[in-house]
């Protein structure tokens, strides 16, 4: 996934979106994820007395205006074996930082790449790229073969390991 704060206007239709009663009802709904079933939505819509396809088609418009930022299954990597994960951080060339995310952000062992602000002199890196290995020795060869795809618009790079797994979550909606 390349981050969204570098895609193009075009992609993303950020713009004034009211929520109404219905969208706050969804958004309870799924704000923990989508419920683990076959049909997920139809599930939602019985949660919100709407139908499935207005919950597909409020889920959608929702996320063209920012209000979702992505639908998408968030692994458990140690629980799928991978252990040595790791955010790489790279200097790169702010000229070419959306050429060379999106490069990266395709690796099938990149789960995300952002760019990010550079805190000079202090981190001078503005890319960053989150690599899966089942150990910290895959993800330094997989972290070499972004230096090498990188090329000579590698500055410098470092690889941030995790060392323990911290429960993600973004803003949640209080149910009135």
């Amino acid at each position: 996934m390349w981050g969204s704060d570098l895609m193009p206007d075009a992609v993303m239709k950020k713009s004034e979106y009211e929520l109404d009663e219905i969208d706050r009802k969804i958004i309870l709904a799924t704000q923990a994820g989508l419920p683990l079933s076959a049909k997920p939505y139809h599930q939602v819509a019985n949660d919100t007395s709407v139908s499935p396809e207005e919950v597909m088609q409020r889920m959608q418009t929702m996320l063209e205006h920012g209000v979702i930022r992505r639908i998408g299954v968030v692994p458990n990597h140690y629980a799928l074996g991978y252990k040595g994960n790791g955010m790489s951080v790279w200097d790169v060339p702010d000229d070419k930082i959306a050429e060379l995310g999106q490069k990266i952000g395709a690796l099938d062992n990149v789960s995300h790449c952002y760019h990010r602000p550079r805190h000079l002199p202090e981190w001078p890196y503005n890319l960053f790229a989150m690599v899966h290995g089942h150990d910290r020795e895959e993800v330094e060869k997989q972290v070499q073969d972004i230096a090498d795809l990188l090329g000579n618009n590698d500055r410098g790079h470092q690889v941030l390991y995790s060392t323990r797994i911290l429960k993600k979550t973004g803003l949640r909606l209080q149910d009135k």
